[in-house]
């Protein structure tokens, strides 16, 4: 029987990815004046170096601002003037202190979750701008909040010792089954897929097999039913 319902933070509590998208476009428009995007390949390069920069700057905008500077930079030969970097610098203040929007439904979902389960919510970025996030966002039902740097099935292995439960009475809801779903699953655990409209590259998994331990969902008001359809299916 489930115990513990865990849910993320980015793109299944509150708006997030169509910022940074929003930044990838203006990043794109500042370095137009610089070089043919289509001929140097800058989305390709730019999730190059986030992907390669991830083990020193971790998750999050930060490391997302600090990877655009050296991508501008490689691109345009260092050409790029020190304006446009400036303006790259205030983009990524501009998101940090970005008011937080929670998706639709979802303030009532997780109190209805409440009811029935212990909920925590884990989520993975920048501490101190997911400490903001948490801090604004006004959900006060979640017993135990978690920030961590991966989301992984050590990470998750983790937290679950912690919350003295086996993998088989947890259940994750999210948006991104590489983070949030697969590792959850690969650990024995259940998992509540809420897709969101926009999805960073990185995020996105493959030929992924819930081994029918995952509940697919349209929105916010359906993740009850989905742990409901896992309690009967169990």
């Amino acid at each position: 029987m489930i115990q513990i319902v865990g849910f993320d933070g980015d793109d299944t509590l509150w708006r997030s990815q169509e910022f940074y998208d929003q930044a990838q476009i203006d990043f794109e428009a500042i370095i137009a004046r610089y070089i043919d995007l289509d001929s140097a390949g800058l989305r390709a390069q730019l999730l190059a170096t986030e992907r390669g920069n991830l083990a020193q700057y971790g998750y999050g905008v930060k490391g997302m601002i600090l990877s655009m500077v050296e991508a501008a930079i490689d691109l345009t030969g260092g050409r790029i003037e020190a304006k446009d970097i400036r303006t790259i610098m205030d983009m990524g203040k501009d998101l940090l202190v970005h008011p937080v929007e929670l998706l639709p439904g979802i303030a009532e979902a997780v109190e209805q979750v409440a009811q029935r389960f212990r909920v925590v919510l884990i989520t993975k970025g920048d501490l101190f701008h997911q400490e903001r996030k948490v801090a604004l966002c006004g959900l006060t039902a979640f017993q135990r909040i978690e920030i961590v740097s991966e989301k992984d099935v050590a990470t998750y292995r983790r937290l679950l010792e912690e919350f003295e439960v086996q993998p088989d009475e947890f259940a994750m809801v999210g948006n991104s089954l590489k983070s949030d779903i697969a590792p959850v699953i690969e650990l024995g655990g259940w998992g509540v897929y809420m897709p969101y409209h926009a999805t960073w590259e990185h995020e996105v998994l493959y030929d992924f097999d819930g081994a029918g331990r995952v509940v697919e969902v349209d929105g916010a008001g359906r993740i009850s039913e989905a742990l409901d359809r896992m309690m009967s299916g169990a």
